[in-house]
């Protein structure tokens, strides 16, 4: 009872944002094949609710009452086996929408998986991790795709969602921080990112390249004490957009895990969504985006 009453709570909150389901363009892949449809439930092992088995890209717009023009497409983590919905999607979309942020969360297209997505990487991870990376490896550049076909979509119709087409931003979590990347790495005029935010990207799934000549401004977000891992990955990130010379940020916390998304911890990394937005103010909405060099 009390996980159906959260789970209330956390569909009405986000309902007040939330306005518009947007289907993106796609092509059934002929190598990989999903059945059963999207699941969206609660997880008692995540503590949150979760999304698996998308095999449909789509986002959800959260506008707010007076948009600044801004826009950010959020990608939830949760491995490529499921989303965060939640912590890492809805509740991140309504925060940036509050402050006048156009939000868009998108369901890019995940791992097959069955009834529970979330058990599988589970039971996969402790007793055959090398499982995970062979059954994300085929799937990864189509979620890529999608995260590119969302820029695309935002900058097509930024006049009719009140927004500067010069200011779309892209930002994503653990498995969403490897779209980030692989967005990073691969878009053109038509779907390039105007900023990007990989918050703990896994690195290891989406390798850190070399950068675009034209490469965004960048804020990495991640804790030291990542159980994943994650914390040098995300150093190398930074490094080497330091090392070409565009305009980049780190917040590295020394403790906040991996995972941490919208929940409250009691750690300073809980303001990490408040410190992308300082930087955001700087960086961004000054109307002074750096380009290449």
């Amino acid at each position: 009872m009390k996980h159906i009453i959260k789970v209330l709570v956390l569909i009405f909150s986000s309902s007040i944002f939330a306005q518009q389901i947007i289907d993106l363009p796609h092509q059934i892949p002929p190598t990989v094949q999903w059945e059963g449809g999207e699941k969206e439930y609660f997880s008692d092992i995540w503590q949150t609710q979760v999304v698996t088995n998308v095999s449909t890209p789509t986002m959800e717009v959260f506008a707010p009452e007076k948009p600044n023009g801004t826009s950010v497409i959020v990608a939830p983590g949760g491995g490529l086996y499921a989303l965060s919905i939640e912590s890492e999607g809805n509740l991140v979309a309504q925060w940036l929408a509050e402050r006048g942020i156009t939000a868009f969360v998108l369901k890019y297209r995940l791992v097959p998986t069955g009834a529970d997505g979330v058990q599988e990487i589970t039971q996969e991870g402790a007793t055959n991790p090398m499982q995970i990376m062979q059954r994300v490896a085929p799937v990864l550049p189509f979620s890529v795709q999608d995260g590119l076909n969302a820029i695309d979509h935002v900058r097509s119709n930024a006049e009719k969602y009140g927004l500067d087409p010069n200011k779309i931003g892209f930002m994503g979590f653990s498995a969403g921080g490897a779209v980030t990347l692989g967005v990073a790495y691969n878009y053109n005029e038509k779907n390039r990112p105007d900023f990007l935010v990989p918050v703990y990207p896994w690195t290891t799934a989406q390798p850190v390249q070399e950068v675009p000549q034209d490469a965004p401004p960048m804020l990495v977000i991640c804790a030291t004490d990542d159980p994943l891992g994650l914390a040098a990955g995300s150093i190398e990130l930074y490094s080497s957009w330091l090392k070409a010379n565009k305009t980049v940020g780190l917040h590295m916390y020394s403790k906040g895990g991996h995972g941490f998304g919208m929940k409250q911890q009691n750690l300073p990394s809980d303001d990490w969504i408040q410190r992308f937005y300082d930087w955001w103010e700087v960086e961004i909405n000054s109307g002074d985006i750096k380009q290449s060099n």
